[in-house]
């Protein structure tokens, strides 16, 4: 079930009408049931789910535990077994064959399931969770089926907090929410297909090999296109699964918020996928940032222990996006950029100041030239 299929849609319809008849006590219901059959469109038998719902069960068991013992021990068996678990079930080329599971399975949402886990085992270990939370909670936090394929990565908080939350009846919230999934609509069948055309038709072409002296244009050109694709294709999206969402009263965070205006490519990042940069920032970076600290106090070594981080952070963040070795070299280019951006700026602005560096930053040229070398960038990235 595509998210501009005909039954997504039939699916989304019911689940709005659903939530805006039924009282709030029988809400999380809807968003259960639209769920189970979102996920078992992606199912060919019975069979295809159980890793799935193991990966949740044992999920769940650890977050109880948390909640109830607060334990570091736990905590870090619990962040080895699940990510354990994880790499096993997503079939990274370095998992041997043996340790696979030996029938095809659904492995769709399994990614956007683990950082709901280890966020939610996170907080349990550290005692942001108060109450327990219920089972069907706890499953319709993880596999909501507007999330569950592409995000965005919501916390546990911001999500309970709409779970019973009355849908908007204002004519013009109805109005802008209607507007967006319209919108998302024309960005993934309209204008991601018309850029998918023209990818696949120059790229067949440099492929060939009869360019000659034309194929670092054509290159360039591909590598545009598809960037323009992959951004038309994930932020209409987006649009469709927020709008949606708000008609059911349900609150998703944003995820793009004009990422090629950045002037640079750590900006770049607080603007494309933000939910999945604050998660790791939250989850990856700022802890590992810290703990760095504790063991190399200095003053001056705090630079380049930010630099390091951001390299690892984002690495690791291109390496969960696939298990192949692209994914590796993906990662690598954006722990490449992160990082030679954060040094840049260490010492643009020991060498000129804060104030100078600020005003160079602003002037037009420099903001252009920055903006065209930060898409540059992230489209050989994608690559």
């Amino acid at each position: 079930m595509t998210i501009t299929s005909t039954s997504f849609l039939a699916l989304a319809l019911a689940a709005v009408l659903l939530s805006r008849a039924l009282p709030a006590k029988l809400r999380p219901w809807v968003l259960t049931l639209a769920s189970v059959v979102f996920i078992a469109s992606y199912l060919d038998g019975p069979a295809d789910a159980l890793p799935l719902a193991g990966l949740l069960l044992m999920g769940y068991a650890f977050v109880e535990g948390l909640r109830r013992t607060r334990s570091a021990a736990l905590l870090a068996v619990a962040l080895v077994v699940v990510l354990a678990a994880f790499v096993v079930l997503k079939r990274y080329g370095f998992v041997p064959a043996f340790a696979q599971l030996p029938w095809p399975y659904l492995v769709v949402g399994l990614s956007y399931v683990l950082f709901r886990l280890l966020h939610l085992m996170i907080d349990a270990q550290q005692g942001e969770l108060a109450r327990r939370i219920s089972g069907q909670d706890f499953f319709n936090y993880c596999a909501g089926f507007l999330t569950f394929t592409a995000g965005p990565i919501q916390t546990y908080p911001e999500f309970a907090a709409h779970q019973t939350r009355e849908p908007s009846e204002d004519p013009s919230e109805v109005a802008s929410a209607v507007g967006r999934v319209v919108r998302g609509f024309v960005l993934v069948c309209v204008v991601s297909a018309v850029l998918d055309y023209a990818f696949n038709a120059l790229s067949a072409r440099l492929l060939q090999g009869a360019l000659g002296t034309g194929a670092p244009l054509v290159f360039a050109t591909c590598a545009a296109l598809y960037t323009a694709y992959l951004y038309a294709n994930f932020a209409g999206y987006m649009h469709i699964v927020i709008g949606v969402g708000l008609l059911m009263g349900q609150r998703l965070p944003e995820n793009f918020d004009q990422p090629f205006a950045a002037r640079s490519f750590l900006e770049f990042w607080s603007r494309w996928h933000m939910t999945l940069s604050t998660w790791f920032k939250t989850y990856l970076f700022n802890p590992m940032l810290k703990h760095w600290a504790g063991r190399w106090p200095s003053a001056r070594s705090a630079p380049y222990l930010m630099v390091l981080a951001f390299f690892v952070t984002f690495t690791v963040m291109g390496v969960w996006h696939g298990s192949t070795a692209v994914f590796l070299v993906y990662g690598l280019f954006l722990g490449a950029g992160a990082s030679v951006n954060k040094l840049w700026q260490e010492l643009a602005r020991a060498r000129w100041g804060k104030q100078e560096y600020k005003r160079f930053s602003g002037k037009p040229a420099v903001v252009y030239t920055s903006r065209g070398l930060v898409f540059a960038y992230f489209a050989v990235a994608l690559s």
